[in-house]
């Protein structure tokens, strides 16, 4: 996990969170149950006054929350997006209720394009959280999509070399 606690399990769960939020809701398309961690009185109308733990709900897994569990609601939330995009047109509008009043309405579209790209940047985010976990990275397991002939020698020089200019460039 990262300095501020991001983690694997957790960004399936925030996925399923953001997915959900955007997808149902504010479509007038409800998803059938309440996710646990959001609580009832959540007034998301005002970010500022909501406890950050309340706003941190989907960015980790509880003892009780198995990999099993988040990965089928991530599933499940991803069948009634899709039930949505399929259902309305590009230009359908919804009400993103935490969205500041003046930008509340939105189009199907533009909430493709902001999921999208929420999803993209935290699927960079786990592809850095499992290189950490367990040293892999690259494309796939048969095709790292890496450079040709390095070993885990070649890796420590090239970090230990950016270190040692981050650490130049500091000092300027």
């Amino acid at each position: 996990m990262t300095p501020t606690g991001t983690n694997l399990l957790g960004l399936v769960k925030h996925a399923a969170s953001v997915e959900l939020g955007y997808f149902s809701d504010s479509f007038g398309r409800p998803f059938g149950e309440k996710l646990p961690w959001a609580p009832d009185e959540a007034d998301f109308d005002d970010l500022d006054a909501l406890d950050p733990e309340v706003l941190l709900a989907d960015m980790w897994a509880k003892a009780d929350e198995s990999r099993e569990q988040l990965t089928d609601l991530y599933r499940q939330v991803w069948a009634h997006s899709d039930g949505t995009i399929d259902s309305l047109p590009l230009d359908a509008t919804g009400q993103v209720k935490w969205w500041p009043p003046e930008r509340r309405e939105v189009t199907l579209h533009q909430i493709l394009v902001h999921v999208t790209a929420e999803t993209n940047r935290h699927a960079g985010h786990a592809d850095i959280v499992r290189e950490l976990i367990d040293g892999a990275a690259g494309l796939r397991p048969d095709n790292d999509n890496m450079p040709p002939r390095t070993d885990q020698a070649f890796w420590d020089r090239y970090r230990a070399k950016l270190e040692q200019s981050a650490r130049e460039a500091s000092q300027a």
